[in-house]
């Protein structure tokens, strides 16, 4: 037997799938926000100039190959979009600005898999491309809060939020902190040994408990920040309260990916346990390192679609979700009634009516024992006498009246019936 990929999924219900999505495409069309698609494969240096060549999904996590026989060109499978995104941007010369654009659809990371962490996920990518505004920020949030509150439905879950400054601040911030560390080098687990010399900030990403008590007393980069970050720091907890948007200060969250400056923020949830995150993303700066002649402020975020649903199937039953088309089932008693029950089925189908057929033979209590199964509302029969008088036998599966109707007459009755 041969089994699907570890770290992959078979969705064979994507009715609740389908319902986030369609929800937040009406919920951006709101906001001004059009949608687009990039492409799955990328070149691999997108993400290496982008991310950070010392970066986790970098160094570890990305399926790459060579595309041509010289081996020359290296591409990949998308492990995030933004990256993808700004390409775009640049690359179809978009003079728009701000351009607030969202995509989703499949990404691709070489991690071990766990709850809430897969190899193969989807995400739901949402940018607005080209704007230096922290007021856009404190929207963009709100924007997101709306969502998951309003439309979802969700209730326990955190913002936590986060300003990691200029690179003046950083730089200022790195000196200190590689400091601390030193004092604590002996401590520290090997993985902070190494992001210490190659990624100083990742170390607050570690999970080893004795590392993160450590870590409490390290310095924060909150207390580094320039007067003009300060300002936009204050302006941007000011504006988020006007908001109505509760948020905490985590001091300690600064984001997996090198492209990151000023706002950070997670949306976790503690019911996704360890992998809490559901949602994230902030302000980056993007363009020079992609081969553009200048860089584009811009802020954005991720929504991984897989722990989304996790949560949102708690509470599935306070949603309003489009129930199906009802479905009508026509019986025909032989193979003789198969063709006229495939012609009334296409007439049916071509009425905006959901009809299916059962085509494989067997006896009419067993073949209603099916229709139950598969929830169906009217089924129609279609024996030797029907096909003799050109009718057709109807019976609502629901109150169990029964009907005899000429053929020509079906969908007149079948729309009147509609509920």
């Amino acid at each position: 037997m041969i089994k699907k990929v570890r770290g992959t999924q078979d969705k064979l219900d994507l009715k609740l799938q389908n319902f986030i999505l369609n929800q937040i495409k009406k919920h951006l069309e709101c906001y001004n926000f059009s949608q687009i698609e990039t492409p799955i494969l990328e070149q691999t240096k997108l993400f290496v100039h982008t991310l950070g060549e010392q970066t986790d999904v970098v160094c570890k996590e990305m399926y790459t190959f060579d595309s041509s026989p010289q081996k020359e060109n290296s591409i990949c499978l998308r492990p995030e979009a933004t990256a993808s995104t700004i390409r775009a941007y640049i690359e179809n010369k978009i003079e728009e600005k701000p351009w607030k654009v969202f995509s989703y659809g499949p990404m691709f990371r070489r991690e071990r898999p766990q709850k809430g962490r897969w190899r193969e996920f989807w995400q739901i990518n949402i940018e607005v491309i080209n704007s230096d505004s922290i007021a856009q920020d404190a929207n963009f949030i709100k924007m997101l809060d709306r969502f998951f509150s309003e439309y979802l439905k969700l209730e326990d879950y955190v913002i936590k939020l986060n300003f990691l400054g200029c690179l003046k601040d950083r730089n200022e911030h790195r000196e200190k902190l590689y400091e601390f560390l030193e004092k604590s080098k002996s401590t520290i687990c090997s993985t902070c040994t190494q992001r210490k010399e190659k990624n100083i900030l990742r170390i607050f990403d570690c999970k080893e408990e004795s590392c993160k008590k450590i870590y409490l007393n390290a310095p924060k980069l909150i207390d580094f920040l320039c007067k003009d970050c300060k300002n936009e720091w204050d302006q941007l907890q000011e504006t988020l309260q006007i908001l109505s948007v509760s948020h905490i200060h985590d001091p300690f969250l600064v984001r997996g990916l090198d492209y990151y400056n000023k706002t950070v923020f997670e949306f976790c949830s503690k019911e996704l346990g360890a992998q809490d995150a559901f949602c994230g993303g902030g302000r980056y700066i993007l363009g020079k390192t992609i081969g553009s002649k200048e860089n584009y402020p811009s802020v954005g975020t991720g929504i991984g679609l897989g722990r989304l649903l996790l949560l949102v199937q708690k509470i599935e039953k306070q949603l309003t979700i489009p129930q199906p088309k009802t479905l009508h089932l026509i019986l025909p008693m032989s193979q003789d009634q198969q063709s006229l029950a495939l012609l009334l089925s296409d007439e049916l189908q071509s009425n905006d009516l959901c009809t299916d057929v059962l085509l494989e033979g067997a006896s009419l209590k067993n073949m209603m024992r099916k229709a139950n199964k598969m929830g169906t509302k009217y089924v129609l029969i279609l024996g030797e006498d029907e096909q003799k008088n050109n009718t057709v036998s109807i019976k609502n599966m629901q109150t169990g009246k029964s009907t005899i109707i000429k053929q020509n007459q079906v969908i007149n009755y079948l729309h009147n019936k509609k509920i």
